[in-house]
């Protein structure tokens, strides 16, 4: 198998290493006259995969998980995670060094709260927060009598001698072919939502959402096209990308310049404040705009006003080119996934392959495609105990042969220039227990009832998420993420502001493009996941009195009917199985070779009660 392209099975660094770097960071912060720091895994924008120059708390900790925030003491620390990387984080992070706590549940505040004294002085970095997180950890402080410091150089950053520079990657444009709408006409219908918030100026602080204004990609951070940038748009003149020109040649240069100045990132600073010296309200984004950029604003006397990126909206509602994109790319990436699976189902049983095994071939059949770009994450292969662990990621160390008797959990993605997948697929490898059968028909049961749901035109996520979780429910069972996140076009796999949670407010618009992923995993012996990606549309229902939406599945690859109790399904959910089945193999079949069309026809066939 040749070696994956995009993915890499190193082990963070550990022991001895992370002690001293842990000592040494503390040394600092006294030199600094500073008892305590935050350090989130964050960059100034907040996003999900950062440029290896700003995976701090990796550097500090050890933990490699996307979401998290450590906070160091004098005489103790403590990690945050969220449900998500629990059994990660026990499994990464020195526990003679660091208390593991909860992210969400209570917070870290909460722990602030309690473990700070009066006249404490806690530090973090203002480009590395946002300020709604400031004010939380300034709520703290004043309980605590302790006192809030936001530094101007981040102190970690003295004590890691060998960071890596900031990413450089080339900047390319993203044709009209795939994104269906003029960077001008985006623009014109970004105004109307600056006028709509009665504001003089919009800051985009979101890379993903000047990738979207300006249809421009780039490869500044893994596994998302992104070229890290800031965008100033007055309501009226032209706007100005904030941009390293070392990214640009001059043809791309030549095209952004025909609608926006293009300025290096430094300038941005400037124009905030001379746009702020005249007490101009100014639009935030509450989610990825660093506090520093809120201060900047209020120090030339402006007005900083947080609130929702009005882009992100825009962004999360995909037009007919891009809808036609995205099914394209689902139809080529399930001819790879049929491909994988079937290999799979060969080779499995002999007890030979592992976890990186699967891993590599999986990649390879997709980059047999000719289209593939990048991976839209790290391929989570876990089987057995390892596919309990949420978001697992694979290491030569922990590395796991695949045998009979295990479930393999294998959630993967692709980035084409036409649309991003991601897709989950859980694998019985020999024949599964009683118990598997179970809980899979569960989720599975869950997993339908969110592709089959009508609901009226501005439901929300989280009036959905409950569809996902009854089954389980049931037997006083659940999963500790969300059902469902959006996902971008050609960007993030993870794009906001629409989810299927129980935190999910935003409605539901007809275009959006969605997870189905409910899940269950018992710790120390097996994980489950059906994850398809779904559109939302629109559904004709007689007598309806207000227009109603439903999903159609974009996600094309069999599901394990092996794993199935058919006993346990209504007519209804095996009559959408056997349909969805008979639409892989009608879809899939034309674009895989013939032993995989044997493999598909037996993995699609229709079963009966």
């Amino acid at each position: 198998m040749l070696e994956a392209l995009f993915q890499t099975f190193d082990e963070p660094e550990a022991g001895v290493a992370l002690a001293a770097r842990l000592s040494a960071f503390r040394e600092e912060l006294a030199r600094r006259n500073l008892t305590a720091f935050i350090v989130p895994r964050a960059d100034q924008q907040q996003n999900e995969y950062v440029a290896p120059s700003e995976e701090r708390l990796a550097w500090l900790t050890g933990f490699t998980g996307s979401a998290g925030v450590a906070i160091v003491l004098r005489n103790e620390a403590a990690l945050f995670v969220d449900g998500r990387y629990t059994l990660q984080a026990g499994k990464q992070v020195d526990a003679r060094a660091w208390r593991i706590e909860p992210l969400v549940e209570p917070p870290p505040e909460a722990w602030l709260e309690k473990h700070l004294v009066a006249g404490d002085r806690l530090g973090f970095d203002p480009w590395l927060h946002t300020s709604a997180a400031v004010e939380r950890f300034a709520a703290a402080c004043a309980k605590a009598g302790a006192e809030l410091i936001a530094v101007d150089t981040n102190p970690l950053d003295a004590v890691w001698t060998e960071r890596p520079a900031p990413p450089l990657a080339p900047v390319t444009l993203h044709g009209e072919q795939f994104s269906g709408e003029a960077e001008a006409e985006k623009l014109k219908r970004i105004t109307g939502e600056i006028e709509r918030l009665g504001v003089e100026a919009l800051v985009l602080s979101d890379s993903h959402a000047v990738a979207w204004t300006f249809n421009i990609r780039g490869g500044d951070v893994s596994h998302t096209p992104l070229p890290l940038s800031y965008a100033l748009l007055p309501k009226g003149g032209r706007p100005t990308l904030f941009i390293d020109h070392r990214k640009l040649s001059n043809s791309v240069r030549d095209h952004l310049e025909k609608v926006a100045n293009v300025a290096d990132p430094g300038a941005l600073t400037q124009k905030l404040t001379e746009l702020g010296r005249g007490g101009t309200a100014i639009a935030l984004d509450s989610a990825t705009a660093a506090d520093a950029l809120s201060r900047l604003v209020s120090a030339a006397g402006g007005k900083p006003v947080r609130g929702s990126d009005p882009v992100s909206l825009l962004k999360a509602i995909k037009n007919p080119i891009e809808i036609k994109g995205t099914r394209a790319a689902h139809r080529r990436d399930a001819a790879a996934l049929a491909r994988f699976l079937a290999w799979i189902d060969r080779e499995a049983p002999s007890g030979a392959l592992t976890e990186i095994d699967a891993v590599e071939a999986l990649e390879t059949f997709r980059r047999e495609t000719g289209a593939l770009k990048d991976v839209s994450f790290p391929t989570i292969s876990g089987t057995g105990p390892n596919g309990a662990i949420v978001h697992y990621r694979v290491t030569r160390k922990s590395n796991r042969r695949i045998v009979p008797g295990d479930l393999l959990l294998i959630d993967s993605g692709a980035q084409y220039e036409d649309g991003t997948t991601d897709v989950t697929r859980t694998i019985a490898i020999g024949p599964p227990t009683l118990e598997m059968c179970d809980r899979f028909t569960r989720v599975l049961r869950g997993h339908i009832a969110i592709a089959r749901a009508l609901f009226p035109d501005g439901t929300t996520g989280a009036q959905l998420d409950t569809l996902a979780r009854q089954f389980l429910w049931q037997a006083g069972i659940d999963f500790e993420h969300g059902t469902g996140h959006g996902v971008g076009s050609y960007l993030s796999v993870h794009e906001g502001p629409a989810r299927i949670s129980k935190l999910g407010t935003t409605p539901l618009k007809r275009g959006m493009i969605l997870s189905n992923e409910p899940g269950y995993y018992k710790t120390d012996a097996f994980g489950i996941r059906i994850e398809n990606l779904v559109l939302v549309v629109g559904a004709e229902v007689a007598g309806a009195e207000k227009p109603v939406n439903a999903f159609e599945t974009l996600t094309l690859a069999p599901i394990d009917r092996r794993l199935v109790d058919l006993n346990m399904l209504t007519g209804d959910e095996l009559s959408w199985l056997n349909e969805y089945h008979e639409r892989v193999r009608h879809e899939v079949r034309p674009h895989v070779d013939e032993a995989t069309k044997v493999w598909l026809d037996a993995a699609t066939a229709p079963l009966s009660l």
